[in-house]
């Protein structure tokens, strides 16, 4: 429940903070007004650390920038034909933008922008109630001309306006719908969600670039599973990312297989849990996180009814990596990304035969080796992967993969295992089979490696004998 006593002796302190009222001084001397907007000021009410402060001003953003100049170590103005202006004051950063009402025309993927005139104005625009309160500063008075505190009781996401207009001035709104649902463990308003749901095409205005950053943000949310139930429900997530409805197989009343999509979500899930435990203190792994929601996806397009009632999903892994690796790149996720989450996928089943049988130590150091930078992601996934309601089966696999790190942490000491080349390198094995440089130099190394994988340090001799036979043996 929220405590409005405490909620607003939240809001006097952020008045307070040095950063605040040194803007709110410089505007108030200018003859302009100023307030704090959105997220902090839904934070402060809510008892929730505040992050970046946005104020927003009547003041238009050349008279924005001449005021904060004095008053800052930095300014920039690249938002400045939206009226934003940025700045560092007292080493913060802060976002100082024009009354605005921005929308779109329908047809182009960029919003128009218009200033407004008044603060009211400027706060109904916004996309939902509980972001559509302001804090007027210096004079600390709270401004909620839709209802927010209201909705911030109750926990109920709306939009200021009638929805189906407010998502046809900005549709990406459907889409922070269930990121903030997620984020602040709320409900979207029944209206609200059917109006999502009525308007889902309409995201097909907006650039794709910014519906990555909408779905990053999702997934950067320590329950994002909630968002993306309503994204599916609303049938919102088939313009953008297709293959997760699709995990919502078809069940056939004689082939028995677990449901696929309740599983990527657990997985999903699991993963966060996992994540946290073992790294703190990191930023939160969206790759990870992009890899468990969609690490399953070739299933659809494998899956085989197998006689007896089985169901089969042959080479999903691999399928899903290059679904998955079209999907990042149609979504503008950058080149490191996409090579991480197709890693994962394409792996993500390499465990399981440890499970069945204990590895050579050269399986175990070809497993190291073929994750390479992706093999902390990996062990974090592979974990999440056990969705068994079997507590037995559940345990074994568990202690299976116990076991698999504990001897990676002890192949590591014996031989740096991370560091694992040939006992010859590309200079020898052109000496020894007297050949140019080439591709045939690049498998002959790939034969040594192999070689030290599979059986440790040979040592140059044995190496430069094994090579010869090798090489007498490709003819």
């Amino acid at each position: 429940m929220l405590n409005m006593a405490a909620g607003l002796a939240r809001l006097g302190d952020l008045a307070a903070s040095p950063v605040v009222a040194s803007l709110a001084q410089a505007f108030a001397d200018a003859g302009f007004d100023l307030a704090v907007v959105g997220g902090p000021v839904r934070d402060a009410l809510l008892g929730r650390r505040t992050h970046d402060l946005d104020f927003t001003t009547d003041a238009r953003p050349d008279d924005i920038l001449r005021i904060v100049t004095p008053i800052s170590s930095a300014q920039w103005d690249i938002g400045r034909a939206f009226g934003t202006i940025g700045a560092r004051v007292r080493g913060e950063q802060v976002e100082i933008t024009t009354y605005r009402a921005d929308s779109y025309d329908g047809e182009t993927r960029k919003p128009t922008v218009e200033f407004g005139d008044t603060l009211e104005a400027d706060l109904t625009r916004r996309d939902f109630t509980v972001n559509a309160m302001a804090l007027r500063v210096p004079a600390v008075t709270l401004v909620d001309p839709t209802g927010g505190v209201e909705d911030l009781v109750a926990g109920v996401l709306r939009t200021p306006i009638e929805p189906r207009v407010s998502f046809g001035d900005d549709p990406l709104r459907m889409l922070r719908a269930a990121r903030f649902s997620s984020q602040l463990e709320f409900d979207i308003e029944p209206g609200t969600l059917q109006a999502i749901g009525d308007l889902r095409e309409t995201l097909t205005i907006v650039s794709p670039e910014r519906i990555q950053a909408e779905l990053t943000r999702l997934l950067q949310t320590d329950d994002p599973v909630r968002g993306l139930r309503a994204l599916v429900e609303t049938q919102l997530i088939e313009q953008f990312l297709p293959e997760i409805p699709a995990l919502r197989l078809e069940v056939d009343e004689h082939h028995h297989h677990k449901d696929v999509y309740e599983h990527s979500l657990t997985v999903l899930a699991q993963a966060i849990e996992h994540e946290k435990l073992r790294h703190p203190d990191a930023e939160l792994d969206v790759p990870l996180r992009l890899a468990a929601l969609l690490h399953d996806i070739g299933k659809p397009r494998t899956r085989k009814l197998e006689p007896g009632g089985a169901v089969s999903f042959h080479h999903h892994d691999l399928v899903g990596a290059r679904m998955a690796r079209k999907r990042l790149q149609a979504l503008r996720y950058d080149g490191d990304t996409i090579g991480s989450v197709t890693k994962l996928i394409e792996l993500h089943l390499r465990f399981f035969g440890y499970a069945e049988g204990a590895w050579t130590d050269s399986a175990v150091r070809r497993y190291v080796r073929d994750a390479g930078e992706e093999l902390d992601r990996l062990h974090i996934l592979t974990r999440a992967d056990v969705t068994t309601r079997n507590r037995r089966k559940a345990a074994r696999l568990a202690g299976a993969y116990d076991d698999i790190e504990a001897r990676i942490a002890t192949l590591r000491e014996q031989e740096e295992l991370d560091a694992i080349r040939p006992d010859l390198d590309g200079n020898e094995i052109q000496q020894i089979l007297d050949i140019a440089p080439g591709p045939l130099v690049g498998k002959a190394y790939r034969f040594l490696l192999d070689l030290r994988l599979d059986e440790g340090a040979l040592g140059p001799e044995e190496a430069a004998r094994r090579l010869r036979a090798w090489w007498t043996e490709q003819g």
